[in-house]
């Protein structure tokens, strides 16, 4: 009996251990990209500039507030 309540505590551990860590990760990354976004400004206009095209603060802004809505 005392062997099989063992089983049980560690399996249920390692479940518990798995959503936790799951849902820590995803509530950290998710800050982490809220606080450090993967494209910035500077390299929209980089980007506008190597293809050619003039980058203005309006289209800069556009772009960005679509990257910003994109989920």
């Amino acid at each position: 009996m005392k062997f099989g309540l063992a089983i049980v505590l560690i399996i249920v551990a390692l479940l518990v251990g798995l959503v936790g860590g799951f849902y820590g990760a995803r509530a950290y990354m998710k800050k982490y990209f809220k606080d450090n976004p993967p494209i910035s400004e500077d390299m929209i206009v980089a980007m506008m500039s190597q293809m050619g095209q003039k980058p203005s603060a309006k289209k800069v802004n556009q772009v960005m507030n679509m990257m910003k809505h994109q989920k």
